[in-house]
């Protein structure tokens, strides 16, 4: 196997030892962005008067070769991407390939690689986190109206529509964006040039291959720089986060789509068949994103367990910092393309939500409230409602049965209007308050998310 290193050797590694330290097939993943990093170091070397312009010239020009030959062409037989970029780069141009590593490291090459690679996945990301948003709003505005249960404890608590439920993922969504936009802004930072831990001796213009390569500026502290791996933790907690939310949401479409609920059915795509039972529409993408959520937590915690004994300056531990990365970003955008798919064809039972509501007593806050606005302590309101629930659950009739003299009798402090807020319609119109069901109010928070939508990235969920 072909190493950049081995000078001081008189043997070689076992088989076993080679095999386990390999890293190629993971870092092929960024193969691009460690020719781009090493193109600007060429230059950079050549601008400064390390190595002649001729041969920055011919060093640059063979790894546009590369660039254009895709990664099929690097070698297989070799450690790392570096080694496999450099060893390529010696096939082109010969022996003057030697002089890229001058004044870098690996320890400083991986980083930068990496950094660079956070910061295009993320733009991915965010690209579809505004589609999947973009569907969200798509439905909740088709459904503003439609009356179904909310939920508390996993029980019926007071009645929404299904617009305001889904708008609540839209703001989930909004939050998950701001957080990968953060997460590219501290990772935007150039470790290149800090060489092993203690920068180099040679005249290397860090700021030039830092503006070159995008980045805000070079990091200060070399050390820092082939040490830090928080950027990366940074990314798995906001990746771990984002499928969370979207764990939560395909829980409720597996729980929704079932019979016992019956709220929507999901469509062919996005289901599979039994292999026994011909009846069943099983959701498996919705399991399957649910399930693999934990793959997304157990990613954070695997590196946050590799890095929290390290000592500063690289460690061959850091190799496995890609790994979960990766595992994750491909997780999470194909996450979020799945959602998409389900949202967009999710046949909504809206007559069966509305039925669900009907004697769940939901609208019961309803009328503590109306009783508290006559000036009565809200805790008496409770009482006396609590009070009115129990009648009408011994005479086995709900809240909306009740008309204005069965209502005068169980609550005679109740303006003679409160009998409209017992109806569901009622209890949903009368939640005007911000971020409310009330229709004045999801007009206003609809228009509020569009807003947010029409933007180019992602400003503050508020």
């Amino acid at each position: 196997m072909r190493k950049l290193w081995g000078g001081v050797f008189s043997g070689t590694n076992d088989r076993v030892v080679e095999a386990f330290g390999q890293s190629i097939e993971t870092d092929l993943t960024f193969w691009q962005e460690d020719v781009i990093a090493s193109v600007a170091h060429a230059r950079m070397l050549g601008a400064t008067g390390i190595i002649s312009a001729e041969e920055a010239k011919t060093i640059e020009d063979g790894l546009e070769r590369i660039h254009e030959e895709g990664p099929g062409a690097l070698p297989r037989d070799v450690e790392d991407i570096h080694t496999a970029v450099e060893a390529r780069l010696h096939d082109l141009i010969g022996d003057v390939a030697g002089k890229l590593h001058t004044a870098r490291s690996r320890n400083d090459q991986v980083a930068t690689d990496t950094r660079l690679y956070i910061h295009n996945a993320l733009l991915e990301v965010s690209d579809e986190i505004k589609r999947l948003q973009a569907t969200v709003l798509e439905q909740a505005e088709k459904h503003a109206n439609d009356l179904m249960p909310g939920f508390t404890h996993g029980q019926r608590a007071q009645p929404i529509t299904l617009g305001f439920h889904l708008l609540a993922y839209f703001w989930a969504l909004q939050r998950h964006g701001w957080r990968f936009e953060r997460v590219v802004e501290l990772a935007n930072y150039s470790p290149l040039g800090s060489a092993a831990l203690a920068g180099t001796g040679f005249p290397i213009d860090r700021f030039a291959t830092s503006k070159e390569l995008g980045f805000t500026a070079p990091i200060p502290n070399a050390l820092d720089a082939t040490s830090d791996r928080s950027y990366l933790l940074d990314a798995l907690s906001a990746a771990a986060n984002l499928m969370i939310d979207l764990s939560r949401l395909s829980h409720e479409l597996v729980l929704f789509s079932g019979r016992e609920f019956g709220f929507v059915k999901l469509g062919d795509a996005v289901t599979t068949g039994s292999s026994i039972m011909p009846q069943k529409r099983n959701p498996d993408m919705a399991e399957l994103i649910r399930g693999r959520t934990g793959r997304a937590i157990a990613n954070w915690v695997s590196l946050a367990t590799t890095m929290k004994g390290l000592q500063l300056g690289y460690n061959r531990d850091t190799q496995d910092d890609k790994p979960p990365l990766f595992s994750s970003l491909r997780l999470i955008n194909d996450s979020l393309v799945l959602t998409g798919l389900m949202l967009q064809r999710a046949d909504w039972q809206t007559e069966r939500m509305r039925a669900a509501i009907h004697g769940d007593f939901s609208t019961a806050t309803d009328l503590a409230d109306a009783l508290a606005r006559t000036g009565m302590p809200f805790r008496q309101a409770h009482e006396i409602v609590g009070g009115a629930v129990k009648n009408c659950l011994d005479r086995g009739i709900t809240l909306e049965d009740l008309d204005a003299t069965e209502l005068a009798l169980l609550a005679p402090d109740a303006p003679p209007d409160t009998i409209n807020v017992l109806q569901p319609e009622g209890s949903v119109a009368s939640r005007e308050s911000y971020g409310g069901p009330g229709p004045k109010a999801m007009r206003e928070q609809l228009e509020h998310a569009a807003r947010m939508l029409g933007e180019t990235g992602f400003s503050a969920p508020v």
